[in-house]
């Protein structure tokens, strides 16, 4: 079962060849750092495949990113589950994105819909 505290990260970095493909698919100019809806896509990897995982439903994610990130910098995306409400089957997670010198890149939030069954309704979360 899930509990506040629980934590997964990946660890990522984008080459020229990403960015040349987001900036194709997004008709974005490529340029030389990380654009911020790639660093967004790390988060909802986590969320959708790791924490809280398959079949979890966004309700509502912010981002604020305070740093550029480098290309072919490893970046390690990081999703903790802070609040948990069985009885609406509500997870909060908090999200953060750090560079390879520890530099803070990305921070927010999300409100994920969990799926039937994910979690007991007489869990105690204290």
């Amino acid at each position: 079962m899930m509990r506040p505290g629980d934590r997964a990260s990946l660890t990522r970095a984008y080459t020229a060849a990403d960015l040349a493909a987001f900036a194709a698919l997004s008709g974005a100019a490529p340029g030389d750092t990380v654009p911020e809806p790639l660093i967004g896509a790390l988060f909802s990897c986590l969320l959708g495949t790791r924490l809280p995982g398959p079949g979890t439903g966004w309700l509502k994610q912010t981002l604020h990113h305070h740093a550029p990130a480098r290309l072919l910098e490893p970046l390690t995306a990081t999703v903790e589950l802070t609040r948990l409400r069985p009885e609406k089957r509500l997870a909060d997670l908090a999200c953060t994105c750090l560079g390879a010198d520890g530099r803070l890149i990305c921070t927010g939030r999300a409100l994920m819909l969990l799926p039937p069954g994910c979690v007991d309704l007489h869990q105690d979360v204290s």
